[in-house]
């Protein structure tokens, strides 16, 4: 499998997943009768990000590794969403940005190196900075994000955070 391949349609489909779920918790506070925008400031542990910056960090975890992967500079976006639109509109952005980002870019990826600005004076291979870096971060964001919708009891099941599958009919299978 290429390293686009393992990368971008994935993380396309987790942050659509995202705003999916964004949806279902605002149909959730509605039928509740409570405001939706609760959601951006609820957190599972005093110590960790709020919804809205586990959003924010999802999101730039793909396009920092769509960037990254390509050889690229990642896009910068201001963390400046106060409102349940103004996340999906982020979502929004970095999914067309990373439609940009086609196949070709990945030539050489895994052996590309990768300096990260968080780290200054070092370097990483693709191959590494996806499997050590962009992928375990990109699933601790949108994974806690889901768990904070579940704690506050937003109707999300295993379905809605695996999504659709590429499935077709098995022509060996008994009618």
């Amino acid at each position: 499998m290429s390293m686009y391949n393992a990368c971008i349609p994935q993380m396309r489909k987790m942050l659509k997943n995202l705003a999916a779920w964004i949806d279902k918790a605002v149909a959730h506070a509605e039928a509740k009768g409570f405001d939706p925008a609760v959601y951006l400031t609820a957190r599972l542990a005093p110590d960790q990000y709020d919804f809205t910056r586990q959003v924010q960090a999802a999101a730039d975890s793909v396009k920092s590794a769509a960037a990254h992967l390509a050889g690229r500079e990642p896009p910068k976006h201001p963390d400046t969403e106060k409102t349940l639109d103004e996340l999906r509109a982020r979502i929004n952005t970095v999914l067309e940005y990373v439609d940009t980002v086609k196949e070709a870019d990945f030539e050489g990826a895994a052996d590309r190196w990768i300096k990260l600005s968080f780290l200054p004076g070092l370097r990483v291979r693709g191959r590494d900075y996806f499997n050590e870096m962009a992928l375990p971060n990109f699933y601790f964001h949108v994974t806690t994000a889901y768990a904070i919708l579940r704690h506050y009891g937003v109707d999300v099941g295993k379905r809605d955070f695996i999504g659709s599958m590429n499935l077709e009919p098995d022509p060996e299978a008994a009618s």
